[in-house]
């Protein structure tokens, strides 16, 4: 292996330790750089390792994190015309419980020689990873682009909605219908839009409302991004006197309906509910959501033209494209009460 590496290392004109960084896909080493191994490794008549091979042109990676969520499908459909359109294939990959990894995926995928991959709320999005993978990644030679969620610790293309502007469209919709007692409820607190929408509503309630950051901390309530989850975040909330509920998905603020009905309420007249996302059918539901659409057109073939330049040897801006949402008024928001109704004891439904 030592006199292999000398040879490359010489043939390519560069040190033994950058051809090992080059073999083993590590970060650090530039694309030019790069060319000059794997050419040298060509010239050499030695085989190029697994992951190192020629990218398919034909395949980019999509890895989603489920699709039980109506709001990934609706991004995959969007993705998948946009590559398709530029003569790519997408090939959606989708973690699910007890199934396989971020991680696992990826790798998946890279043995396969996708051109790219897309990550759509990743790892990426979580502060509590490790953003090393994706040094790794980019190491290895795949241009990726990331959706949904930021950090300064990873050189790639991010696209994201605006989370702070988001919670402020709806607080200032409820705020017009006279509630002053909002609540938020969304996803664990290590995600960055989460921590976004939380800014976003102490700095919304205390410029539209006059209401305190003291005040307003009792009415964010943090839970998982389900039904099951926005049930039992906003019952916490309408314990607390939460006339109207501001939610992180619109699965979510399905969720919370179905908490307010438990206890006796009636969505709007008692409480009003808004999701977020603008999900596929959710302006069919009982009643009508209002809810802030996510720009996931603009948001998506954003995300499509980043990683076709970064594939065509012209790196889009390592920067985050941040996308302005826009609240949709349906049924299920009205007027605040003028006496607040107090809770039934809890019943099934």
């Amino acid at each position: 292996m030592t006199a292999r590496l000398a040879d490359i290392a010489a043939q390519a004109g560069v040190s033994e330790a950058t051809v090992s960084r080059v073999l083993n896909g590590k970060p650090g080493v530039s694309a030019t750089t790069r060319q000059l191994v794997l050419a040298a490794l060509d010239v050499l008549g030695y085989e190029r390792p697994v992951r190192l091979r020629q990218r398919s042109a034909g395949l980019v990676g999509l890895i989603t994190p489920e699709l039980e969520n109506p709001i990934f499908p609706a991004f995959a459909q969007v993705i998948g015309q946009a590559l398709t359109r530029q003569g790519y294939t997408p090939v959606l990959a989708t973690q699910t419980p007890g199934g396989s990894t971020e991680d696992e995926l990826t790798e998946m995928l890279v043995d396969r020689g996708v051109a790219g991959i897309i990550f759509v709320s990743g790892l990426h999005a979580d502060t509590s990873a490790d953003m090393q993978r994706y040094e790794q990644l980019r190491g290895q030679g795949v241009p990726f682009v990331l959706i949904n969620g930021f950090s300064d610790k990873v050189q790639a293309p991010f696209v994201s909605p605006d989370d702070r502007a988001a919670v402020d469209l709806a607080i200032t919709h409820l705020g017009a219908l006279g509630h002053r007692r909002i609540g938020l409820a969304l996803g664990p607190k290590r995600f960055v839009p989460v921590q976004r929408k939380i800014e976003g509503f102490v700095r919304s309630m205390q410029e539209r409302l006059q209401t305190g950051p003291a005040e307003a901390e009792p009415f964010i309530q943090h839970s998982l991004y389900t039904l099951e989850g926005g049930q039992a975040a906003a019952g916490a909330l309408i314990e607390r006197g939460a006339t109207a509920i501001v939610c992180a998905s619109d699965m979510m603020a399905l969720g919370a309906i179905r908490a307010a009905r438990q206890r006796g309420l009636d969505v709007p007249r008692d409480v009003s509910v808004v999701g977020f996302d603008d999900s596929p059918l959710i302006a069919f539901t009982d009643p009508p959501l209002t809810t802030i659409r996510q720009p996931v057109t603009a948001m998506g073939q954003a995300a499509v033209r980043a990683l076709l330049e970064e594939i065509g040897g012209t790196p889009a801006p390592h920067s985050e494209f941040v996308f302005h949402p826009e609240l949709v008024v349906r049924g299920s928001t009205a007027s605040a009460p003028k006496t607040a109704r107090i809770p039934k004891p809890l019943r099934a439904l």
